[in-house]
């Protein structure tokens, strides 16, 4: 962001991973940390998980999962891979057929943990397919579906218990020389979860996919995952993630970007930074934050916008801000362009201003970006 630059005390130095491709996402290995996201409608309608894959698509998601149960499921996929414009990942769990049936279908990567799926034959056909198709994996430790073994080794799910099965599934793909894949370990509670990334971090060089599983509903999980994810990625680990909620789809991925956004990791669309409101607002700075944040949605250019409700931090925020609204007296207020006092604005028409001005200024990084070739992200 132009007026919000990088301080060393701001760094996060990422732990270094190998890099894998899921379809044309680049994963690990300093790579932009990619945002995903789950379909939770049928996958044999094709027409409604095309078209929640879309708005996935159009909230910024990078990658999107699809469940395939079952044959008539990877049937589907096909069509599904042919209409996205993101990679599609196949949720396979047992069926080693629909892992191979993901594969010929166009899946970008399945998502199969090779330890359950059967023989080591069976482990060497799934391993071919995509290796046929140009297909990378993910390994999915979940807390809640360990491996019987190491239920009766440890007693009870634990972070060493679900370090140690993501280690097993990790040797049998490299016992088969297929090194195309990322991992994850996976809790609904945030402490395993955290110490079972952190281990897993320091025991293989396998790019990370973070979530924190079955987090909630969008406010109970949004907090547990932002505590969960922010922490991991503060100390530089994770190269994807997923904010798993009993939500809509876009709501996770708005999640993960607010997540990356708030600590510097990526960008996407107008970073709105705004007061709570108190008895000194010189407008109705609630009701405008909604406003602004639903007649925004549209600007996908990093930036930043102030909306603060009076003089008392206005001026020093919007003096690091792109566009800034500042609350004064008598129905007026400030506007502030790249830092600097610009000109006053009456209250009623200040919604619709200052969506003019941040629609100006996309248009203008979007331009020195291109003029640059480099992205505006």
């Amino acid at each position: 962001m132009t007026h919000n630059p990088i301080r060393p005390w701001r760094n996060i130095d990422r732990r270094k991973s190998r890099r894998i491709m899921v379809g044309n996402v680049p994963v690990g290995d300093g790579a932009p940390i990619s945002v995903q996201t789950m379909t939770n409608t049928l996958t044999t309608d094709v027409k409604a998980t095309v078209a929640q894959v879309q708005a996935a698509a159009d909230a910024g998601a990078d990658i999107v999962r699809v469940s395939v149960p079952d044959e008539a499921s990877s049937k589907a996929l096909k069509e599904i891979v042919r209409e996205s414009l993101v990679p599609i990942v196949a949720d396979i769990h047992f069926h080693y057929r629909r892992g191979i049936e993901s594969a010929e279908a166009g899946a970008a990567c399945l998502r199969i943990n090779p330890g359950n799926i059967g023989s080591p034959a069976r482990v060497r056909e799934v391993i071919q397919a995509a290796r046929d198709h140009g297909c990378s994996m993910r390994i999915g430790v979940n807390a809640g579906s360990l491996e019987k073994h190491l239920l009766e080794k440890y007693g009870e799910p634990c972070p060493d218990a679900m370090i140690e099965s993501g280690l097993e599934h990790i040797r049998i793909l490299q016992d088969n020389d297929f090194h195309e894949f990322k991992i994850s370990v996976k809790a609904s509670d945030v402490f395993m979860s955290a110490a079972a990334y952190q281990g897993l971090a320091e025991a293989t060089d396998a790019p990370i996919h973070l979530g924190i599983t079955e987090a909630g509903g969008l406010t109970s999980g949004t907090i547990k995952s932002a505590i969960g994810l922010g922490n991991l990625l503060w100390m530089g680990i994770g190269d994807t993630l997923r904010v798993s909620l009993s939500a809509d789809p876009v709501e996770e991925v708005k999640v993960g970007y607010e997540i990356l956004k708030s600590l510097g990791l990526r960008h996407r669309g107008v970073n709105i930074i705004s007061c709570p409101s108190c008895a000194r607002q010189g407008f109705d700075v609630i009701r405008t934050v909604e406003a602004l944040e639903k007649r925004l949605e549209h600007i996908k250019t990093p930036m930043s916008l102030s909306i603060i409700g009076c003089v008392v931090n206005g001026p020093g925020e919007a003096l690091m801000t792109d566009v800034g609204f500042t609350g004064g007296g008598q129905g007026r207020g400030m506007v502030y362009l790249a830092g600097a006092k610009s000109h006053a604005m009456s209250n009623d028409q200040m919604i619709d201003h200052i969506v003019e001005q941040v629609e100006k200024k996309a248009e203008a990084l979007e331009a020195e970006a291109a003029a640059t070739g480099q992205a505006a992200e």
